[in-house]
């Protein structure tokens, strides 16, 4: 059992929020409600069981979490970017699993979104949106992961106008559990110009996960390679025309870095409440280590790391809300936000000393969980080359 007191500084100190509006205020409050009424609670188990959340998912998609940065005429919330990554810290905060699965969904969706027909958002996108199927993102391969110009996976014209897709794809988010999945396949051999966007059936026939992998955190979280076998498309699963897929990739992955950085602040934010929350109670020398400079001091830097990745993920954030760049800002926001999730999850760890290393505690959960964050939706060493070329071209 989690000790009582990992939970209770979260719930009674919880971070300190300008938001733009009272509604705002009230559905950041609705999330924070949930994250610590549903989510908290059932976290340790269902990851110490490998336990995939489906139902969680669902429930958060009735209250609409899993549309809410898109357009209210699409059966989105509406919300800016700013809104929605506070409600996903705190849903990450408290679990990162379903945390990083909103974020995969609404990745997933962003391609129909904002490419997609009319025709073919009126079909699809209602559902999606409302979270009654789930979205997984198949864009890296074993052999194509920070490179997605190489991908092998190929989606050849069949004689009916159609497509037939052949190929693997690896470490995908929701692999087996998915109801839908956002692929990026080759439909020609130009490098960077020859990849499509197409939306596919979880269940489409041909289709095959295989086992999911066994990692060392996320395991509330199926991660598995899907294997292609001449899966049969329609014409209407193309999104975006043929050769675009590239580039709805790409802008799609801005977005979704930002949906890693909000979960790796909520992150480091419950390692930190967990933390403060010890370092008050447990003393030493006849007082609580956290009034010993030394430890204060590591705690000091542990709440500065956090609230600098969170302002760094807002600043982000705005600049997509008024329609301005922002990828550099969120290759800034995702590489800033998940090393500060792992270096204040580390030193969670340290501040409980034999106890952090302990299942007992949370604190060794969140450092397993930090760690994948600097490596999936581009590694922190991509992000640092984008930024790089951002700052080479001035």
């Amino acid at each position: 059992m989690v000790p009582w007191y990992c939970f209770w500084y979260f719930r009674d100190m919880p971070a300190d929020r300008t938001l733009p509006t009272p509604e705002a205020e009230e559905i950041v409050a609705l999330a924070r409600d949930v994250a610590q009424g549903e989510l908290a609670p059932k976290a340790a188990k269902a990851e110490a069981d490998a336990e995939f959340p489906r139902e969680t998912f669902r429930e958060l998609g009735r209250l609409g979490f899993l549309g809410m940065p898109y357009d209210e005429e699409l059966g989105g919330g509406g919300q800016p970017y700013e809104v929605y990554l506070q409600c996903l810290e705190e849903l990450g905060g408290a679990w990162a699993s379903v945390g990083v699965g909103v974020s995969v969904h609404v990745m997933a969706c962003y391609p129909l979104a904002s490419r997609g027909t009319a025709a073919q958002r009126e079909k699809w996108l209602p559902e999606l949106l409302a979270g009654e199927l789930l979205g997984g993102y198949c864009l890296s391969e074993a052999d194509a992961g920070s490179d997605p110009s190489a991908m092998r996976t190929r989606a050849a014209r069949s004689a009916d106008g159609g497509f037939a897709v052949t190929g693997s794809k690896a470490w995908v988010t929701h692999g087996g559990d998915a109801d839908f999945y956002t692929l990026f396949a080759r439909t020609s051999d130009e490098r960077s110009k020859g990849i499509s966007c197409f939306l596919t059936p979880g269940q489409a026939e041909g289709l095959t996960p295989a086992p999911p992998e066994h990692k060392m955190g996320l395991t509330g979280s199926t991660t598995a390679t899907l294997d292609w076998d001449g899966v049969r498309l329609e014409e209407d699963r193309l999104i975006g025309g043929e050769g675009a897929g590239l580039s709805i990739a790409l802008q799609a992955l801005d977005s979704g870095r930002l949906g890693i950085a909000a979960v790796a602040v909520g992150l480091a934010q419950a390692a930190l409440d967990c933390a403060v929350a010890y370092a008050r109670e447990r003393q030493t020398f006849g007082k609580p280590v956290i009034e010993h400079q030394g430890l204060g001091f590591l705690l000091a830097d542990m709440a500065a790391a956090v609230e600098s990745a969170r302002a760094t993920m807002l600043e982000a954030a705005r600049r997509r809300d008024r329609g301005l760049p922002f990828g550099r800002q969120a290759s800034i926001a995702k590489l800033v936000a998940t090393d500060a999730a792992m270096q204040v999850s580390t030193d969670a760890v340290q501040v409980l000393g034999g106890y952090g290393y302990t299942k007992d505690f949370p604190a060794e959960r969140y450092m397993r969980e930090a760690k994948v964050m600097q490596i999936f939706e581009g590694t922190n060493q991509i992000q640092r080359m984008v930024i790089a070329r951002g700052l080479a071209r001035g």
